[in-house]
């Protein structure tokens, strides 16, 4: 399971830190554990709805020997939904300028919206990368978005574990099973997509679409 993320003294300091995290003998790929949306939105710091008004390539330090590059994008942030302690208004956010070390692409100077989850740095600067969970807002479902107001913030002690292969099953009461990989072969599915991991008042956690408990998931793959 992903950590919750900390703040770091600078970005040229996480791209280091990104660095030296890529698995080995993965060559140049970028890898991500994977995580449920819920999971993103709980562990980042920061989530803001945006569009992306222009892109710039400056460096990761003021070390004139430092060869690091971001990319620097400017923003419109249309809506917080994370991160108002850390941060008022969103301006600018950074990325690696490497793909290996996990830099988003984002279309500038378009119409096109994302919601955008990341890290806040020590001197406010936000960072993102391939790990976070950022995704074109047209492409989210309708839970998605009404969860971003409420329900993910409001469940973030419960626990999601990835089903990979058949049995698997829950370590304790307050996780919820997520199967789309088992079910779909992909990570964002109809449940990323359409179902919340939620908190009952005895502290266990199920699968809700709505208003309603979903039970089909975790009885595929019990024993």
């Amino acid at each position: 399971m992903p950590r919750s993320p900390r703040t770091v003294p600078s970005w040229a300091l996480l791209l280091r830190l990104l660095a030296l995290l890529r698995p080995p003998g993965l060559g140049e790929a970028c890898s991500c554990a994977p995580a449920h949306p819920q999971q993103h939105f709980c562990h980042s710091a920061l989530a803001i709805r945006a569009k992306i008004a222009s892109e710039k390539v400056v460096p990761a330090s003021a070390d004139p020997t430092d060869t690091q590059k971001m990319i620097r994008y400017e923003i419109k942030q249309i809506k917080m939904f994370k991160g108002f302690e850390k941060v008022k208004d969103v301006q600018y956010i950074y990325t690696p300028f490497d793909s290996t070390l996990c830099g988003v692409k984002l279309e500038a100077n378009s119409q096109k919206q994302y919601l955008l989850t990341g890290q806040v740095l020590n001197d406010g600067k936000v960072f993102i990368h391939l790990c976070n969970y950022i995704e074109p807002w047209e492409d989210l479902s309708f839970l998605q978005r009404e969860s971003l107001n409420h329900h993910y913030h409001l469940n973030c002690g419960c626990q999601i574990a990835t089903c990979y292969t058949v049995p698997c099953t829950i370590s304790a009461p307050n996780e919820c099973l997520w199967t789309d990989w088992l079910l779909e072969r992909k990570l964002y599915g109809y449940q990323a997509q359409h179902y919340v991991c939620m908190k009952h008042v005895d502290g266990t956690c199920s699968w809700y679409q709505g208003r309603l408990p979903l039970k089909e998931f975790v009885d595929i793959i019990l024993p």
